[in-house]
């Protein structure tokens, strides 16, 4: 009886230890993401401003094409503050800057492209969009789906 007490004992000691390990290396996984996510914002900051003062000191005024930029920006700080306040990243949101930022892109170089170019930039911005509504609408029927659940679950 003793030696099968002392394995118990042991088990149980290896399953604390492999559980305050996972949980150890979960948290730093966390930390890295965190600060990861800080230095994402302190870049989009420092970019904003740093395009914002060439804007106005180069040109003197804002162009279509920095008004995108700018919208591209806040779309990341957006997309970071979601995180934090919901612990998750909307897929839309990486799909709404991919959109911007392809429109940017039309806005910039269409002089001198072939227009065939400029069509499948554009199919690529309206598949993106079909795919952040579709995503939108999974979301909205995952949701409603988590209420009629917790609805049955409360009766």
């Amino acid at each position: 009886m003793p030696l099968l007490e002392q394995r118990l004992a042991r088990q149980s000691i290896n399953m604390i230890s492999k559980n305050k390990i996972k949980h150890g290396v979960g948290e730093g996984i966390m930390h890295i993401e965190k600060a990861l996510l800080l230095f994402i914002v302190a870049g989009t900051v420092w970019a904003a401003g740093y395009d914002i003062v060439a804007m106005f000191a180069g040109q003197g005024k804002m162009a279509l094409a920095d008004l995108f930029l700018l919208f591209i920006y806040a779309e990341i700080l957006g997309m970071v503050g979601a995180f934090y306040k919901d612990h998750r990243i909307p897929v839309t949101l990486p799909l709404i800057i991919a959109m911007t930022a392809l429109t940017r892109m039309i806005i910039l170089q269409t002089k001198g492209n072939e227009p065939l170019d400029i069509i499948f930039e554009s199919g690529g911005i309206l598949i993106l969009a079909i795919s952040a509504y579709i995503m939108s609408a999974k979301d909205k029927i995952s949701l409603d789906k988590l209420s009629i659940r917790n609805s049955n679950e409360e009766a």
